[in-house]
């Protein structure tokens, strides 16, 4: 075993990865995980309400309003409160991403929806298209670039709150960085369990965007228009 005191630590960091690369593996593995969870039940409760709230406007600024307070908590201060009736572990920490997550799904689900144009959806029930078609066919399509831009940012912020979660027993990459923070020289250990909650929220965030940029219908539109231009000549 080599002795760590005769290492920089960059040199601490790489060995740490040589000795601990599976671990390392492993917790990524369970801290992504855990910030899909919250995330795709937020999407769940929060896509519908944010429709809701489109539709009925006077419940928007209740249901918005009630989503930010949620979002003023604190992080550790909202484990603490969700410890105390669930208990520590993965489930607490999921309940608190979603949670968190809500704010920007049923926001950018309502802003979607409300800045349509209407005289697209007058178009569609001047078709004779039902309540429930128009929102299928018409709003939810032209919506899902701003729908899918809210999913983007409480995913990233989901990755923060899950490394937090390491304090009540959820693993993850933060269960690396307390490591670090307790050890003596605890350094290049803190960076192996930060550099990848960084870099896992970096690739989401541009994976996502990319998927957002390629749900815009007027891109879509334009793609369209291209391939029969081709097709013609």
């Amino acid at each position: 075993m080599k002795d760590m005191t005769k290492l920089n630590t960059f040199e601490q960091f790489m060995y740490y990865f040589q000795e601990n690369g599976m671990y390392v593996l492993t917790q990524f593995t369970t801290h992504f995980l855990i910030s899909v969870y919250g995330v795709l039940l937020a999407a769940l409760f929060g896509i519908p309400i944010g429709i809701l709230i489109a539709k009925y406007k006077k419940l928007a600024s209740p249901l918005i309003t009630l989503a930010n307070i949620i979002q003023t908590i604190p992080a550790l201060a909202l484990l603490a409160i969700l410890m105390l009736g669930m208990g520590l572990g993965k489930t607490t920490v999921i309940v608190a991403v979603f949670l968190y997550s809500l704010l920007p799904i049923i926001k950018n689900t309502y802003t979607g929806i409300t800045t349509i144009d209407n005289n697209l959806i007058d178009s569609g029930k001047g078709m004779g298209m039902t309540r429930l078609q128009v929102l299928y066919m018409i709003e939810l399509p032209l919506s899902l670039k701003v729908i899918i831009a809210g999913i983007r940012i409480a995913l990233v912020i989901a990755i923060g709150i899950t490394a937090i979660g390491a304090f009540i027993g959820a693993g993850g990459l933060g269960d690396i960085i307390i490591r670090g923070t307790n050890a003596t020289d605890g350094t290049a250990i803190i960076l192996a369990g930060a550099i990848p909650t960084a870099f896992m929220a970096i690739i989401v965030d541009v994976l996502l965007s990319v998927v957002e940029r390629r749900m815009d219908p007027m891109r879509r539109r334009k793609g369209d228009q291209l391939k029969v231009q081709s097709l013609q000549e």
